[in-house]
């Protein structure tokens, strides 16, 4: 790796976006991510608070039109749809986000650290241009996949793991070729989108890679399709960092999710491109927060993830995963059907 440690971007005030009782998104997941962040910065890991995104940060992804509308519920609590709504702080909140998802990028870039991790809420993959749906206002790391073309990189790659697909990031890069956006998703699923046929359009054809996998799918599924179709196509686009989605809504405990993933399954996958970044971009990876809405599953896959992004875990501290991966078969066969024209895989 290029630098050493991993910086931890996060804030309290990510429990001030408040949403309605029952709501799956809730605050105890900030308190969650700030234990997780307490527990490495007693092991001597670097934990910093984010600064807001700016407008221009903001606007590279979202219309202003948009931004005006979001920027208009501070103070005031509003609900764009059933699912996503905000409270006095949430527009502050969320330009924390989308910050500290920028910062991460930053922090590696600058060689500071040679991998981050942004904790953050509210999430932001579903997020489109001009619209807040499931759960999120601005889309955090389509926002610093952005930034860092901003700052001079020619190839980012954002690999989404949340048990939903990223629509909104999908639609912020679909016709570009210089951000490579993979998805593994539980599917059918909410939002709908993410079918193995969407691969991009325009000069972007071929950059979106989406693995659509069958409800029930586990740690052997993911683990397959990640070292057989993630693996060969990070290193074939060499990307000059990786961006991840990192949400944990497909652990077997978690309410929203359909999936059967460990708290070990993240920690494998995050050791698995956390090796691909070390060969193909300097170790360059930051990781975004996104869904998991069980608590102690959170937690428990936060701390996994950070194993390794801390290198106290390599993925051949993990053992393989076991049981059946048949669902992760059947994804591995269709996406080679459908990206085998882009890819060698």
């Amino acid at each position: 790796m290029g630098s050493v440690g991993v910086t931890i971007i996060t804030s309290d005030r990510f429990a001030d976006h408040v949403t309605p009782l029952g709501h799956p998104e809730r605050c105890e997941r900030a308190d969650v991510m700030q234990v997780v962040a307490a527990e490495w910065r007693a092991r001597g890991c670097t934990v910093v608070d984010p600064s807001p995104a700016s407008d221009t940060q903001v606007s590279r992804v979202h219309a202003l039109d948009y931004q005006s509308r979001v920027r208009e519920t501070a103070g005031r609590s509003v609900a764009f749809d059933l699912d996503t709504v905000t409270s006095p702080a949430s527009y502050e909140v969320a330009l924390l986000a989308a910050g500290a998802a920028c910062q991460g990028v930053d922090v590696v870039l600058d060689g500071s650290a040679a991998r981050a991790a942004a904790f953050v809420r509210p999430p932001g993959h579903h997020a489109e241009r001009a619209r807040a749906m499931g759960f999120c206002l601005f889309n955090n790391v389509a926002v610093a996949a952005a930034h860092a073309r901003s700052r001079g990189l020619a190839r980012t790659a954002i690999v989404d793991f949340d048990v939903h697909h990223g629509n909104g990031t999908q639609a912020s890069f679909y016709n570009d070729p210089s951000v490579l956006y993979l998805s593994s998703h539980q599917s059918p699923y909410y939002p709908g989108s993410g079918a193995v046929s969407e691969v991009g359009e325009g000069p972007g054809e071929g950059f979106t890679v989406n693995i659509p996998l069958d409800a029930g799918a586990g740690d052997a599924d993911y683990e397959a399709v990640y070292q057989q179709l993630a693996l060969p196509i990070l290193r074939q686009f060499r990307p000059d960092l990786i961006l991840v989605s990192a949400g944990f809504d497909a652990h077997g405990n978690d309410p929203l999710g359909g999936m059967r993933m460990s708290a070990d399954g993240f920690g494998r996958l995050t050791a698995i491109l956390a090796a691909v970044a070390d060969e193909v971009c300097h170790g360059r990876m930051v990781t975004v927060t996104e869904g998991g809405y069980d608590l102690p599953a959170l937690a428990d896959s936060l701390r996994a993830m950070m194993g390794v992004l801390a290198d106290e875990v390599v993925l051949g501290n993990f053992e393989r995963a076991s049981g059946s991966a048949s669902r992760g078969a059947r994804a591995i066969a269709q996406v080679r059907e459908n990206a085998g024209p882009y890819w060698q895989i």
